[in-house]
């Protein structure tokens, strides 16, 4: 059973990760914080009594699962919403996002770097951050949970509800596609 201090450590250690590979999934900050902080709850309400060394399994399928429920209700509320717009003649136009309003800055920026070399590497993690949005969404979980989260894959398959060689042939594919992606871009090792 998991301490109160290691569950809280295991949940302040996966927050930053978890947040940025919700953010990759459903392409909303507070969508993927909302979602987040609901995997977070169930893993406290229903999983505090499991040992500490499984907290990263259960945390990650929860979180998936958050994620394709999501999905999953998007979709069903889309074709509602779809089908009633259809009956109404409203021409609401809820479009007026001011872009500015978006921008966040970078708590990770190091204080010992220059000007010039801090903007080069947030361009660069920017452009790593567009391409791996791009990836097909298995490539791009797969990818996230075998390097990001720093899973191996055995673990990863059992998160993905696949086989081992999926996971493989996901992350595969998903490098080479980065690589590519990032060499058209100018950008080598």
């Amino acid at each position: 059973m998991a301490t109160r201090q290691e569950l809280s450590d295991f949940l302040e250690s996966a927050e930053r990760r978890a947040f940025r590979q919700a953010v990759f999934a459903v392409r909303d900050e507070e969508l993927a914080l909302d979602l987040v902080q609901d995997a977070m709850l169930r893993l406290v309400e229903k999983y505090a009594d499991r040992p500490a060394p499984e907290l990263p399994l259960l945390f990650q399928r929860i979180l998936q699962n958050a994620v394709t429920d999501h999905f999953r209700r998007q979709k069903v509320r889309n074709l509602w919403t779809t089908l009633l717009s259809s009956l109404s003649s409203d021409g609401d136009d809820e479009d007026d996002r001011d872009v500015l309003e978006s921008l966040e800055a970078d708590p990770s920026t190091s204080l010992g770097r220059d000007g010039a070399a801090n903007v080069e590497r947030d361009q660069i993690l920017a452009i790593i951050d567009e391409e791996i949005r791009k990836l097909p969404a298995r490539q791009r979980e797969a990818f996230l949970l075998r390097y990001w989260e720093d899973m191996d894959v055995a673990e990863t398959a059992a998160i993905m509800g696949c086989s081992e060689g999926s996971v493989k042939t996901h992350c595969s594919r998903a490098n080479h596609a980065l690589a590519a992606a990032l060499k058209a871009r100018g950008i080598t090792p």
